[in-house]
């Protein structure tokens, strides 16, 4: 099934709407549970933020907005974990705030400053990112390193950090974890690159491209498609 058996009610009636068949909304749920059909739903997972106590922190330039008038000028990003047979692997992400895309990723069986960094450099390299561009994150060692910093201002980005503890000032990376690990199973990967094939998977072909997302403006898009609004609104 194209939604990987994870919609619920609405963004099934959305795709039907798409492929041109217009059901009633309340005899999809009516179905949907005669047939015990049920989206998934979010859990709760431990977080990996380790803080730097003696690393001076970058202001939070987002304060909890986690919305953004156009692609390429405010990401978010996190690290999580996932389990395999040969030990953890670790998986960097930043989210384009404008479309939910995925714009830059890493894995690895660390997560030491060079894996944000990975995943960084791949969100300027295909993000279209602005310069000034907000790069937020939590306060792990990670995020506030020497390494990650310097590479930032490389980069012409400006760094932004929530506050320890709170995972409410970076909510929106939060719930794209809770989203990933229940969409694509929480369990045990036989190894590494089985885990790194499925994740790729995931994010390249089903989330950016085929996950729907109600977005306040255009609808049921995409996060590939909301790119292209976006874009084509600019050109217009």
């Amino acid at each position: 099934m194209a939604s990987r058996r994870t919609y619920g009610v609405p963004r099934i009636h959305a795709e039907l709407r798409r492929l041109g068949r217009r059901v009633n909304r309340k005899r999809i749920a009516r179905v949907m549970r005669e047939r015990d059909i049920r989206g998934v739903t979010r859990r709760k997972h431990r977080s990996l933020t380790r803080p730097d106590k003696k690393a001076k922190p970058a202001p939070d330039l987002i304060g909890r907005d986690f919305h953004a008038a156009r692609p390429g000028i405010k990401l978010v990003g996190d690290i999580t974990y996932l389990p395999t047979a040969e030990g953890w692997l670790y998986l960097a992400c930043w989210l384009d705030l404008a479309t939910r895309e995925v714009v830059g990723y890493a894995m690895a069986d660390h997560h030491r400053a060079e894996l944000v960094v990975d995943a960084l450099d791949m969100a300027y390299g295909r993000g279209g990112l602005e310069p000034g561009c907000v790069i937020h994150s939590d306060r792990g060692s990670e995020y506030t390193s020497t390494q990650f910093r310097d590479r930032i201002r490389e980069l012409g980005l400006r760094q932004s950090c929530g506050r320890t503890g709170s995972c409410f000032d970076n909510a929106a990376a939060e719930s794209f974890w809770a989203l990933l690990k229940e969409e694509i199973g929480t369990r045990t990967w036989p190894d590494r690159a089985t885990a790194r094939a499925e994740v790729f998977t995931f994010i390249e072909t089903f989330y950016n491209r085929r996950r729907l997302r109600k977005h306040k403006i255009f609808g049921y898009l995409t996060p590939a498609e909301t790119r292209q609004r976006h874009q084509h609104a600019l050109a217009a």
